[in-house]
């Protein structure tokens, strides 16, 4: 018998991919005002409160969540609005609905596209899926380069595309004939993100019959209930069927199916409160247009991406004043210099333009 070998080193047995990744970064932001993740800055009315709080103490938190979720799925049909013959799988988040659909279709040599820059998850998950991965730049002004696409569609014959709309981090709505084009020409699945479509008054649910490759997601976190984790995937029931049996069972608790079928019931709440918020983006829209040095590009969604010189100086200065919003600048070559900003209360938002104000003057 010989030497019992060593232990092994995590670089000698967890995959080379994984250990060249950098895991998704989430700044800490404990007493800044928080303008930097697309969340909803407006909190649930107080009769709302006390009625999930009722919920809460009575809920038999002892119990496994009902895996099927079907009162919840009911909720949601009624509320968003969802074709009677479309089938429903609820994630923890979109990050697992993107996940289950990328493992279910991680063939060898199989490959998940998208457009960039986009939600970078969608290339992190590919990397942990195992499956290609092909990103198709978008034209300078963020718009889809509908050429480019085919192209790599024929190329490559993606098993899935996933596509944002509006996308992030550009807060722009793709031309939807382009997208039908894109539809068309996909051997695979095409998956679109309906994660901003509150902001936006547009939505290709209507586009779900007449694609059977269509596939739609949506999420409850922008529109104000990011802490609950809720996800969900519309589509023909013979995908769904098949990405059904890669969802972990209980993946959504018994907490986010009781609370977020009480909101739902009061969708009159959301709908002002997304009202409120694009009011506030066309005011933030004009002030920052106001502001010389800076290319404010149009948004859809809860966000507004801007383009400002030494935008690494300025993020940082912002963040010397209690103020974080994300930067951008080195994710992708069109977003250098490019930072993104949450819509957030009114406050929030006078604030963050006055220390842009006087970070700009001071640079002068």
């Amino acid at each position: 018998m010989g030497d019992m070998p060593n232990s092994y080193t995590p670089d000698q047995i967890i995959r080379p991919e994984i250990l060249a990744l950098s895991a998704y970064h989430v700044s800490p932001a404990t007493g800044m005002i928080k303008l930097d993740a697309m969340e909803n800055p407006y909190t649930l009315p107080a009769v709302l409160r006390d009625e999930i709080a009722q919920l809460a103490a009575e809920a038999p938190v002892n119990r496994y969540p009902d895996a099927s979720a079907a009162s919840l799925i009911a909720t949601l049909r009624e509320a968003l609005a969802i074709p009677p013959d479309m089938a429903v799988l609820l994630g923890n988040g979109s990050d697992e609905v993107i996940q289950i659909i990328a493992m279910a279709m991680a063939r060898p040599g199989a490959v998940l596209m998208s457009v960039e820059p986009a939600f970078v998850m969608f290339r992190m998950i590919a990397t942990f899926a195992r499956i290609d991965y092909v990103g198709v730049p978008l034209n300078s002004d963020f718009s889809l380069n509908l050429d480019a696409m085919l192209a790599a569609i024929e190329k490559h014959q993606p098993a899935v595309i996933f596509l944002a709309y509006p996308n992030n981090p550009t807060g722009n709505l793709f031309d939807a004939k382009m997208i039908s084009r894109i539809i068309e020409a996909t051997p695979g699945l095409v998956v679109v993100d309906e994660a901003y479509h509150v902001f936006a008054d547009k939505s290709l649910m209507g586009e779900l019959a007449r694609h059977p490759n269509l596939l739609l997601m949506r999420t409850l976190s922008k529109v104000g209930l990011a802490g609950l984790r809720l996800g969900l995937l519309i589509g023909r029931s013979e995908w769904l069927v098949q990405m059904e049996k890669l969802r972990l069972p209980y993946n959504v608790g018994i907490m986010t199916q009781l609370i977020a079928k009480a909101v739902l019931r009061h969708p009159d709440i959301l709908l002002q409160q997304a009202t409120a918020i694009k009011t506030e983006r066309a005011e933030m829209n004009r002030r920052l247009s106001a502001l010389a040095g800076i290319q404010v590009f149009h948004s859809d969604a809860n966000f507004i991406l801007f383009r400002i010189n030494e935008a690494n100086q300025v993020f940082q200065a912002l963040k010397q004043r209690g103020i974080l919003i994300k930067n951008l600048n080195g994710t992708h070559p069109l977003l250098k210099d490019c930072l993104r900003v949450t819509i957030g209360t009114p406050d929030e938002n006078t604030q963050f333009c006055t220390a842009l104000h006087a970070i700009i003057d001071r640079s002068a």
